[in-house]
């Protein structure tokens, strides 16, 4: 399996919370509404919602804003957004899945086609790279939750397959159909994660050289200044002294 990306998970992560704060506050509340159309507006009864509320409070969201998610919902004029998946290549062949909730379809393939060729990519048909990803539950955990040994039996205990640590925390890892069931035992033994969620996880992840680490973040930060795109997944990693230049 590949190895955590510390990098790509924490610095840019970090970059995009300090600049994109209200942007990603619609972006959670777009997928708290979607959860609790779909299912129960109760979060106990809705796994899907127990995991947007649960994003959305990770990232400091007010409670009053994820109750009006919720309440709005239930509204008759609540848009209907579709679910949609594209896949594609950045610079170095790198591959990309861009995760969208959309209410204009055309809309929302045209302007990622154009950000893929903008940042010298260009947009596959779909399932063109997800085979290079597993689709798992992630369990996040800061480092204070325990050692690596301790967090790696609490986490087979629980159900889970696999486990990254480092000194920034500890990534769970599980099937899809266990998340919620592995994260109510986790929760038990070690507390309230950070955040769980669905990802696609590289099996492989390949280094990058500087100039195409910077053509791969714009095209990530094209992508993520989107308001229909809900995540950017990606494979690759970005060397310490790459890393450094960058900033």
């Amino acid at each position: 399996m590949a190895g955590h990306s510390k990098w790509a998970n924490i610095q840019h992560r970090k970059g995009k919370q300090d600049s994109m704060r209200s942007k990603m506050f619609s972006k959670l509340s777009k997928e708290i509404t979607v959860a609790a159309k779909m299912g129960m507006p109760d979060p106990d009864m809705n796994p899907r919602l127990r995991l947007a509320v649960k994003a959305a409070k990770a990232q400091s969201m007010p409670k009053d804003v994820i109750d009006r998610a919720i309440k709005k919902s239930q509204m008759g004029d609540a848009a209907d957004y579709t679910e949609i998946r594209y896949e594609g290549y950045g610079a170095g062949g790198i591959a990309i899945i861009v995760e969208a909730l959309t209410d204009n379809l055309n809309r929302t393939a045209s302007n990622v086609r154009s950000y893929f060729s903008k940042a010298g990519g260009n947009l596959g048909q779909t399932g063109s790279v997800s085979h290079s990803f597993d689709r798992m539950g992630e369990i996040s955990y800061p480092a204070s939750a325990g050692s690596a040994d301790d967090v790696m039996m609490a986490a087979l205990e629980a159900g889970a397959d696999d486990v990254e640590s480092d000194e920034e925390g500890h990534w769970i890892y599980c099937a899809v159909e266990n998340l919620s069931e592995v994260s109510d035992a986790l929760e038990k033994a070690l507390g309230e994660s950070t955040e769980s969620k669905l990802v696609w996880r590289p099996q492989s992840r390949t280094e990058v050289d500087l100039d195409t680490a910077q053509k791969l973040m714009r095209l990530i930060d094209l992508l993520e200044e989107d308001d229909d795109v809900q995540a950017v997944t990606h494979n690759f990693d970005v060397p310490e002294d790459v890393a450094a230049q960058l900033g």
